[in-house]
C-alpha cells in the first residue's frame, strides 16, 4: 500500500532537536483544553514527524523530522494530533514485514487521535473541533500535524479519555470482532487467550466481561506475575494461568468452574497456540491474530479429526476494507465500544506518555520483554 500524494508532501524538511509537542510537557488530558478556543492553522505551532527513509530496526531508522504542510484542498482537513500509539504493527511496518507497506520515506503510525483544526469547503462529514481517528493503516499518525482527506478519518465523541480515544482503532476493534464474529457466545461461556496482557487481551477481557463471558488468560512467567494477574483480574479476568500451568494437569481442575470455550484467541504462535487447541470444546474456533513467537501454528490431527476445531485468523484491516462501502459497520461497532467506555467498562492499557523528540526511548521499551505498558506519543 503506498501512502497518499499529501503524506508524501509533508516529509520533505531537516532534521530538528527540538520539543516534539506545544503541549508536550503538560498533562495529556489538557490538549484539547489548549485547542478548545485555538482553531486556525497558526494555532499548529509545531510540525514535526517521526520518518523513516528505510527499512530496518525501528530505534535506528526513525528520525525526528520537520514538515511543511501542504496548502488546504476542498476535501481535506487540518488535523493536529493528540496521542499516538507504538503497536506491534507499527514497528513491523517499519522492519519490512508487515502484510502491507507504504512508500518510503513514511510517517510511522497507523493509530492514533487527532483534532481538528481547519476544513476544506466541500467537507460535509467533519467539522472544527472533531475528534477523528483513521479509517485504515498508512496514514502515519506519530506527528504533530497533518492535512488528510476527511473521507480516511471518523469521528469519535469527545467525552471519552483521549488515551482511550487514541487507542480505540485497532485493539480493542479486533477484540470486538473476534468475540463477535467466529461463534456465537452467550453469557456463561467461555474464551481462552493467549498473550492476556496484550492489547488485545485487556480489551477482550473487558469486553467479554461485559457481556457475561468468562476468560482464562494465559501470561508467560515473570518476576511481577501476581501484580500482572492482579490488575487483570481488576479488568474482568476470570482465571489468569502461566504457560506452563496450561500444559499441566490442574487444567482438569479448573473446568470444573467453567465449561472448555467455545472459542480461542491466539496472538503468539508456537506451541502456545497448540495447547490453546488442546482445551477448546468440540466444534470450538481458534482464531489466530498474531505469531509473536514468530513460529508456526501446529494443528494436532486429533484435533482435526476427533474435535472439529475450526482455525480461523483475523485481520482488522482486512475487515476494515472488506466494509469500507458499510458507512454503519465500523459506526456501530465504535459506538458500542464508546458506550463501554463511558460505563467505566472499557478502559484504555496501561499507558506511558512520551514526548516525540523521546522516540528512541519509547520505540525501544516498546521491544523489551515483559513491558505491560503500551508507549503512546503525546503531541
Amino acid at each position: 500500500m503506498k501512502l497518499s500524494r499529501v503524506t508524501s508532501l509533508l516529509i520533505r524538511g531537516r532534521r530538528v532537536y527540538r520539543t516534539a509537542g506545544f503541549v508536550c510537557g503538560e498533562r495529556i488530558r489538557d490538549a484539547a483544553v489548549l485547542l478548545k478556543n485555538n482553531y486556525s492553522v497558526s494555532a499548529v505551532r509545531d510540525r514535526t514527524a517521526l520518518l523513516y527513509r528505510n527499512h530496518g530496526e525501528p530505534s535506528q531508522v526513525v528520525q525526528l523530522e520537520s514538515l511543511v504542510l501542504p496548502q488546504m484542498g476542498p476535501e481535506r482537513v487540518l488535523v493536529k494530533m493528540l496521542a499516538a500509539p507504538i503497536n506491534p504493527s507499527d514497528l513491523n511496518m517499519i522492519q519490512g514485514t508487515y502484510a502491507i507497506l507504504p512508500e518510503l520515506p513514511a510517517v510511522g503510525g497507523n493509530e492514533g487521535v487527532g483534532q481538528v483544526m481547519e476544513v476544506g469547503d466541500k467537507v460535509k462529514t467533519l467539522k472544527v473541533g472533531d475528534w477523528v481517528i483513521p479509517r485504515d493503516a498508512g496514514i502515519g499518525t506519530w506527528r504533530t500535524a497533518a492535512v488528510l482527506k476527511a473521507d480516511d478519518l471518523v469521528t469519535l465523541p469527545k467525552d471519552i479519555p483521549v488515551l482511550s480515544a487514541a487507542t480505540l482503532g485497532v485493539n480493542p476493534c479486533t477484540a470486538f470482532r473476534m468475540l463477535t464474529d467466529f461463534e456465537e457466545l452467550k453469557p456463561g461461556d467461555t474464551v481462552i487467550q493467549n498473550a492476556a496482557n496484550s492489547g488485545v487481551g485487556q480489551a477482550v477481557i473487558q469486553i467479554a466481561a461485559a457481556k457475561g463471558i468468562q476468560t482464562i488468560n494465559v501470561v508467560r512467567d515473570r518476576p511481577d506475575l501476581q501484580q500482572l494477574s492482579d490488575r487483570l483480574t481488576a479488568l474482568g479476568a476470570t482465571h489468569v494461568i502461566t504457560e506452563e500451568t496450561l500444559r499441566r494437569p490442574e487444567m482438569k481442575e479448573l473446568f470444573k468452574s467453567c465449561p472448555r470455550p467455545k472459542l480461542a484467541l491466539n496472538g503468539v504462535g508456537g506451541k502456545s497456540a497448540t495447547e490453546l487447541l488442546r482445551h477448546l470444546q468440540s466444534g470450538g474456533s481458534m482464531v489466530t491474530y498474531g505469531g509473536m513467537a514468530k513460529q508456526p501454528v501446529t494443528v494436532p490431527v486429533s484435533a482435526l479429526i476427533f474435535k472439529d476445531v475450526k482455525i480461523r485468523g483475523f485481520w482488522v484491516t482486512q475487515w476494515k476494507r472488506d466494509n469500507k462501502h458499510d458507512e454503519d459497520a465500523l459506526r456501530n461497532m465504535l459506538d458500542e465500544l464508546c458506550i463501554l467506555i463511558r460505563a467505566g467498562k472499557l478502559s484504555a492499557p496501561a499507558c506511558t506518555e512520551v514526548c516525540l523528540q523521546d522516540f528512541r526511548k519509547a520505540l525501544e521499551n516498546t521491544m523489551k520483554p515483559y513491558v505491560s505498558t503500551k508507549q503512546v506519543f503525546v503531541m
